[in-house]
């Protein structure tokens, strides 16, 4: 059997660069090597490159996605996007393969792009029934008397945090108007726009899926429970700060409606490959409050998705596998 030539792209332009290779790493080792030939492909601001078994490092041919190796020219069956941010989340990669006409994991340019900017998303899935969107502001920077809005149209606490990034970077908790400024300036070092929204209170979950065999399949949900304020990257990646509950204890009513809520999310926002959404529910009413929805979601040994995967009784290598060959069919 003549393995596939698959390309694992991870690194990219963010503080999320690390995480990424953790999310490669984890892929590498459960893709079946029987099946599959994986070059590991690191993008950082400098070059695209693959290092061998010998320390050898090998530049990417931009313009066509090759590798020239001492055994010979390698083309590559499918691109395995696991970079979060930019370029991977963001639409950049998906249109320079689109271009190239290399199929890849990930969902497609417009819906990358479009879900990589929270308020954006907001608008999009705001009609969705069952599923309600926190009251927010999107402010550019420079934007005139701008704690004078937030303070005129929003109720503290508030969330503010840049519309374009993930892992909780430059994301902060405000309680009082006097810690707006602050707030502001930490949000705007990491993008030029940035979503204030109200804060709801509740209990807060992740949710992955993805289309397999044609089908839409919705994973088991993830609790998140930290002893931090809010779930921000400090808590994310420090072992002790957050505890994960998969599957997470919700009635049958609840896991149904949630089943339905992204089911018709991934479906509205166009999506493709593996997503993961997150999302609270409100201690007053029970309702569903979206966050956002992550298109290339962390893939290491104890992210959440693999952990999702392992409550499901599925095996991790059989779908990342599925991810790969799901992409290559035509799009209907």
């Amino acid at each position: 059997m003549i393995k596939k030539n698959i390309a694992l792209l991870a690194g990219g332009y963010t503080g999320e660069y690390e995480v990424s290779l953790n999310s490669a790493l984890n892929i590498e080792r459960e893709l079946d090597n029987q099946l599959y030939q994986v070059f590991k492909i690191i993008i950082d601001t400098q070059n695209w490159y693959y290092t061998d078994a010998n320390n050898h490092t090998y530049e990417i041919n931009k313009n066509d996605f090759s590798l020239n190796l001492p055994s010979g020219l390698v083309h590559f069956y499918a691109a395995f996007i696991t970079i979060h941010g930019t370029p991977g989340e963001d639409g950049k990669l998906q249109g320079y393969f689109d271009m190239l006409g290399i199929p890849y994991n990930t969902c497609g340019t417009t819906t990358a792009a479009l879900t990589m900017n929270k308020a954006y998303t907001k608008a999009v899935v705001h009609n969705i029934t069952n599923l309600f969107t926190a009251k927010a502001l999107t402010l550019f920077k420079n934007t005139p008397d701008a704690i004078t809005k937030i303070t005129h149209n929003l109720k503290f606490p508030l969330f503010i945090k840049p519309n374009n990034g993930g892992s909780s970077v430059g994301m902060s908790k405000v309680n009082y108007a006097h810690e707006l400024e602050n707030a502001l300036k930490k949000a705007f070092k990491e993008d030029n726009q940035i979503l204030v929204e109200e804060f709801i209170q509740g209990r807060e979950f992740s949710i992955g899926l993805a289309k397999l065999d044609g089908e839409i399949k919705v994973l088991p949900a993830t609790e998140i429970i930290t002893s931090k304020e809010f779930f921000d990257y400090e808590a994310k990646y420090t072992s002790g700060l957050t505890q994960e509950i998969t599957p997470a204890q919700l009635s049958d009513v609840q896991s149904n409606t949630i089943k339905q809520i992204v089911t018709t999310a991934y479906k509205v926002l166009n999506c493709k490959g593996m997503v993961r959404i997150d999302f609270i529910l409100q201690q007053q009413t029970q309702n569903f409050y979206f966050i956002e929805i992550n298109t290339t979601p962390g893939q290491s040994a104890n992210s959440l998705i693999p952990q999702q995967l392992k409550a499901a009784g599925i095996n991790i290598g059989w779908f990342y596998a599925k991810l790969i060959e799901e992409c290559l069919k035509p799009s209907v």
